[in-house]
């Protein structure tokens, strides 16, 4: 016996789409339903960390600028890092007493290994307290990533130096009214790399994605 075939199923018209949203159904009512759909739709919470953090971007990005054109890290910029550093300790979600008293560990054993390195002329003063300001916002958990990449780009940046291109860079930094004179005479001997920038660099990378998780 043969069955009998079923009735295909018709699609849906466009008052079923349209439903759902009585605002669309109902003229008359249309602009308070969509007031009150607007209302009722929670705004997106600010997030406070994202303050001293973009005080931090800021002023990695003065040391970088500042240690590339004068070979200088003003003081000020590593006090203002180490000032923001303990209200973003405060505002970061999952900051403990024990993360910052790691933190500060860290960033005072760097410190003081730097200062081994500086009175033996191997780094600057100024990469030493800007390498431990970073110690303290990047902490126990990404002081070994910051010390690699640290490591890496300052390497690069050094290899950079001395390829002819990179004397002439440095010979911008150093020219004056003589001018090529001065950048003929640079030897890749005596041309000095400003690791603040690779300091810098590698603080955030290494800090700032970290705050987005």
């Amino acid at each position: 016996m043969v069955k009998p075939l079923r009735a295909a199923s018709s699609p849906p018209s466009f008052g079923d789409l349209i439903s759902p949203y009585p605002f669309l159904t109902i003229p008359g009512k249309d602009k308070r339903a969509l007031a009150t759909a607007v209302l009722d739709r929670s705004p997106m919470p600010f997030q406070l960390e994202l303050v001293p953090l973009a005080g931090f971007v800021t002023l990695m990005a003065i040391a970088a600028f500042e240690d590339f054109r004068r070979l200088v890290i003003p003081n000020g910029v590593v006090v203002g890092l180490c000032v923001l550093w303990p209200f973003y300790l405060v505002t970061a979600p999952g900051s403990t007493l024990i993360t910052a008293i790691t933190a500060l560990g860290c960033g005072v054993a760097v410190f003081l290994a730097g200062a081994v390195l500086f009175s033996r002329g191997l780094i600057g003063g100024g990469d030493v307290k800007l390498l431990a300001a970073a110690t303290l916002w990047a902490g126990l958990a990404k002081i070994l990533p910051l010390l690699a990449l640290t490591g890496l780009l300052g390497g690069l940046l050094g290899l950079f130096v001395l390829l002819p291109v990179g004397l002439e860079f440095v010979g911008l930094r150093r020219r004056t009214p003589e001018g090529a004179s001065e950048v003929a005479g640079i030897r890749p001997s005596s041309a000095v790399v400003p690791y603040g920038v690779a300091i810098a660099a590698a603080a955030l990378i290494v800090v700032v994605p970290q705050s987005f998780r």
